[in-house]
């Protein structure tokens, strides 16, 4: 089954094999923030924004979730990286 990021009921993004493959969505668009709770303070985890969500979702009838990893893998190697 597919993944999208959601904002409560609303899919906000294209549908991907993974959920992983959200999560790097996610993290690319400044959505991720690391953090740290009470009892493990020295290990941060990724966690979503503002109650954006990651779920499971059925694909659009005419969308290719396999075509929309590639084409973002595509897009994330033309992007130059700023280090």
């Amino acid at each position: 089954m597919p993944y999208a990021l959601f904002y409560q009921d609303a899919k906000l993004s294209k549908a991907y094999p993974t959920e992983a493959d959200v999560w790097r969505l996610a993290r690319k668009s400044g959505l991720v923030v690391d953090a740290v709770s009470g009892e493990e303070q020295s290990s941060p985890h990724p966690l979503l924004e503002n109650n954006y969500e990651i779920r499971p979702c059925q694909a659009e009838p005419d969308e290719d979730p396999v075509k929309n990893k590639a084409d973002a893998d595509r897009e994330a190697r033309l992007e130059p990286r700023l280090n």
